[in-house]
């Protein structure tokens, strides 16, 4: 690692990898700090990104940091626990003590899914325990689909989910009474209402093939669709002072996120951010242009601040 960059990224996914692009090319130095544990890793394939549908998560990110190394970016492994401000930008410290200074900084870090108290669905998730229908919807279209209530946001889900197949069933598991309005428009589509708390799963071989129901047995299912909630992964943000904000809908707190302006950049001069840290419904395809706008204005801001260096060292040359 060198001395210092003009740009630091932390967070080597979509987002990361699309800033760092973007900055190389655009002749900035440009380090990538990445802890390899990106979101989608339990996922044998990512959907709906033009041009690479069905392309494996690490195959993205392996061909993404070839391309900006290609153009001069730098990787490091490991993990940023803190940054501080600096006389000339910021100092980041990773978690073997080595020091890194940035003029600028890209904080990419992504969110957590933090997953119901229900046994045996972590080990699951993103292979026959779903969340996203425009990620997984087509692989178990026409299928036997399960949906976990945990609040009234699962009217939205449940609906959603009725347009890749007709075999769906409500758990409502912790969720309270649903509106007569919503239990009407469920049997209008046909969706059936299991009550009664979720307990686990039933996996024969490798394959989920049913919901365990309190007081009813085993429900069969071919998948499950659980609501996690989504938490930032902002604890390097928090250490300059960028706070995070609630994210709601129809007054049901769904996570957290950081509040950023329309370039990404966030209450801390220098510091912004991009990709689902910031939006957690950007899939991989938006965060990966989130990482490119960020990188475009990240350059911008550097070329006013060096422009201006050069004036006012012009101006204390006395020349005129």
């Amino acid at each position: 690692m060198k001395d210092g960059y003009d740009v630091v990224i932390v967070g080597g996914g979509a987002a990361g990898l699309g800033g760092a692009l973007t900055l190389a090319r655009a002749r900035r130095s440009v380090l990538v700090i990445d802890g390899g544990a990106p979101r989608n890793a339990p996922a044998a394939h990512m959907h709906n990104y033009l041009g690479r549908e069905g392309t494996p998560p690490r195959d993205l990110l392996a061909i993404g940091r070839e391309e900006v190394g290609e153009y001069g970016g730098e990787f490091v492994d490991g993990h940023a626990v803190d940054a501080q401000a600096s006389d000339d930008g910021f100092v980041v410290r990773l978690a073997g003590g080595e020091e890194i200074s940035a003029r600028a900084l890209l904080v990419t870090t992504g969110l957590v899914d933090e997953l119901p108290d229900v046994p045996g669905i972590g080990g699951r998730w993103g292979r026959d325990v779903l969340h996203c229908p425009y990620c997984h919807g087509w692989e178990v279209r026409d299928r036997a689909i399960g949906v976990l209530a945990t609040s009234a946001v699962a009217t939205h889900q449940v609906l959603m989910w009725r347009q890749w197949t007709d075999n769906v069933i409500l758990f409502t598991h912790t969720a309270q009474a649903f509106d007569p309005v919503d239990l009407e428009k469920f049997a209008a589509s046909g969706i059936e209402v299991v009550d009664g708390r979720v307990t686990g799963l039933e996996v024969r071989g490798d394959k989920l093939t049913g919901v365990q129901v309190e007081g009813r047995g085993v429900v069969a299912r071919d998948a499950l669709v659980v609501p996690p909630r989504f938490v930032a992964r902002s604890g390097l943000l928090e250490s300059l002072g960028v706070e995070t904000a609630v994210q709601e809908m129809g007054g049901t707190v769904l996570g957290t996120y950081v509040p950023a302006g329309p370039t990404g950049e966030t209450t801390v001069p220098g510091v912004w951010v991009a990709g689902n840290v910031t939006d957690p419904r950007a899939q991989v395809i938006s965060a990966a242009a989130g990482g490119v706008g960020a990188g475009a204005m990240i350059n911008a801001a550097l070329i006013e601040r060096d422009v201006t260096a050069r004036v006012e060292a012009r101006r204390a040359s006395g020349v005129r």
